[in-house]
């Protein structure tokens, strides 16, 4: 082939690849967030119901541990008592009465009103969550500490994440050792670096408050805060196995008087705080998620909540956490249809590898747990892009990947149209009987090839030539690009200068103003 063909031919390509790459109107896009699923079940009925009775009793007649007194103050009016032991008992009637007036449809709103969530139903969307404490460094091949910039860059990372839907906090600064200050640098870095709706979560009470301080203003005000609460709070308000963690229920009640959305977290480990067996694992979490959801509807009748389910599991060899193993997705996937069965909005862990950068199996791992998880039609899945090394290690470049994971997954969630159009009987009568005999350039192929088929933003599906006349290029080497690319250019700016500032004024925040605005903005200032 001469040079003149091989340019031309590179050329097709790249217009090719150009008009792909192109922004699709939302009405023709092959996937879009909150799309309907369920369609995989692994329960059945009558197993959800056994599920939910061994709950019942579990409250009933063992109850949790270690209440604080204004959980008491709470609950023991509403026909909770204390046993010989000092655990808090539930009534069934409780849990009843609570399931009937808990809080449902509601969104989760987002600073732009083009994230808000709907996450009811089986409707699904995925986003990050986790607490890493070591970024996965490609260029030492190491784990390093993670720093407030990295909470900076995954959260405007995560931004530009189409199928990504949310941004929950990812990893810890370990750059800031006070627990105050942690706090309330990782609600801003979360706020400040998208515009979608954020979770994160506070380990002291007085560190809420003064969060909330800075959303109110953020907001425009404590009434338009309350009005579109953008921020949600992650609260382990139990210590698996049944037992309250006291500032964490602190937490709880200030959140839920404030307005802000409280995702009740379960997280007990199969084998090693939860039962070893996976309907037991699967009761206990149930069962801790019910009283914390009585908990809130104590506090206000009907506040947001989301059911909590984030069952992990053990490597019974070891006993450490495996959260890329099968039965992590027999548990996740059960727990979607837990929360189905209540009619609440339910979230629960998706797509934490074991591997401790992307490689292949970090791949498999991630992709078996999507797929299933999914499809299972959980409102809310959490950890879905860039954790690694169960939950110690985070990657940005993970970030990227897993986002082209995820939106196959959801091309699977949306399944196959089937219309009188689409079975396609006359398109195979034109091309069969009257043009080609191959449908690469009918109509039907150019109309649809952007509406019905979903293409990677970062995955290979060159020839292995085209793949060679373009230097080889391997997927991380491709990720790692095009993190690079986003974050030497997206600077989000949503929050006014102004009001950044005065911020500043009152709240200890520890990353400069210059690290988070782009330099040529900085050089023009």
């Amino acid at each position: 082939m001469s040079t003149e063909q091989q340019n031309a031919r590179r050329g097709g390509r790249a217009a090719r690849n150009a008009l792909r790459a192109a922004p699709l109107s939302d009405d023709i896009k092959p996937v879009r967030p909150g799309m309907p699923s369920g369609r995989y079940k692994v329960l059945t009925d009558a197993e959800v119901l056994k599920i939910h009775e061994a709950a019942l009793n579990v409250l009933e007649n063992i109850g949790l541990a270690d209440p604080i007194q204004s959980t008491l103050d709470y609950l023991l009016p509403k026909g909770c008592k204390l046993d010989s032991n000092g655990r808090l008992l539930f009534p069934r009637s409780l849990i009843e009465d609570t399931i009937a007036m808990a809080g449902r449809n509601f969104p989760l709103y987002a600073q732009d009103p083009k994230y808000d969530m709907e996450p009811w139903g089986t409707n699904t969307y995925f986003g990050t969550a986790g607490a890493a404490v070591y970024i996965a460094d490609p260029e030492t091949g190491d784990y390093r500490e993670s720093t407030a910039q990295d909470a900076y860059d995954i959260a405007r990372l995560v931004d530009r994440m189409e199928h990504l839907h949310f941004y929950q906090r990812a990893v810890v600064p370990r750059d800031i050792p006070e627990a105050a200050a942690m706090d309330i640098n990782t609600c801003y870095l979360s706020v400040s670096g998208t515009t979608k709706h954020v979770g994160t979560s506070w380990v002291h009470p007085d560190h809420l408050v003064e969060s909330l301080k800075m959303l109110h203003e953020i907001a425009g005000g404590e009434d338009k805060w309350r009005a579109r609460p953008f921020v949600s709070q992650s609260n382990c308000f139990v210590v698996p196995p049944l037992k309250f963690a006291s500032d964490a229920c602190k937490c709880l009640e200030v959140a839920v008087l404030a307005g802000m959305p409280v995702l009740l977290l379960s997280a007990g480990q199969a084998g090693a705080t939860a039962p070893a067996a996976i309907a037991g694992a699967l009761v206990q979490q149930v069962a801790e998620c019910l009283a914390g959801l009585a908990y809130v509807n104590a506090i206000i009748p009907g506040a947001p909540a989301i059911f909590g389910l984030w069952c992990f599991v053990s490597d019974l060899r070891s006993g450490a956490m495996s959260g890329g193993s099968p039965e992590q997705v027999l548990l996740s996937a059960a727990s979607a249809q837990m929360a189905h069965f209540y009619n609440l909005t339910g979230g629960t862990s998706s797509g934490i590898s074991d591997a401790k950068f992307p490689d292949a199996q970090s791949g498999s791992e991630k992709g078996i747990n999507h797929a299933l998880v999914g499809n299972a039609g959980m409102n809310l899945i959490y950890e879905a892009a860039g954790m690694h090394g169960s939950l110690l290690g985070y990657s940005l470049e993970g970030v990227v990947l897993d986002n082209d994971t995820i939106g196959s997954v959801q091309r699977t969630i949306r399944g196959i149209q089937v219309t009188d159009e689409s079975l396609s009987i006359e398109t195979m009568r034109a091309q069969c009987i009257d043009g080609p005999g191959h449908y690469l350039g009918a109509e039907q192929t150019l109309r649809i090839m952007q509406s019905e088929y979903l293409y990677p933003a970062v995955g290979d599906r060159l020839s292995s030539k085209e793949w060679k006349e373009v230097g080889s290029p391997k997927i991380n080497d491709v990720a790692r690009k095009k993190v690079k690319e986003i974050l030497d250019n997206h600077y989000p700016d949503h929050i006014p200068e102004s009001v950044d500032a005065n911020i500043r004024t009152y709240l200890d925040i520890r990353l400069a103003r210059e690290k988070m605005v782009h330099p040529n903005k900085m050089v023009s200032a």
